[in-house]
């Protein structure tokens, strides 16, 4: 594998932005549903959407891996931190 093959230092793999793009999807899911279970008025009650359509990303992944997922255009910047997903 010759150097122009690797990417610069700081660069996340594809790797990375595979996996952080996954825990990302699934974090925004149990975060949704958990607020959804909390907001519905009974059990014979059909319940509603929670709303949220941004979080905190994951922190286990560096921010230069959502800067690159913001810039591949999978995600999209929400402010304060937070991040939601770009086809919403």
């Amino acid at each position: 594998m010759s150097s122009a093959d690797s990417p610069p230092p700081g660069t996340p793999t594809a790797q990375d932005l595979k996996s952080a793009f996954k825990a990302f999807k699934k974090r925004l899911k149990l975060t949704r549903l958990d607020a959804e279970s909390s907001i519905a008025g009974g059990p014979l009650s059909s319940g509603r959407g929670s709303g949220i359509v941004a979080i905190t990303p994951p922190n286990q992944f560096p921010q230069a891996v959502w800067d690159e997922l913001v810039k591949q255009g999978k995600i999209k910047h929400a402010g304060h931190g937070t991040y939601g997903l770009a086809e919403e």
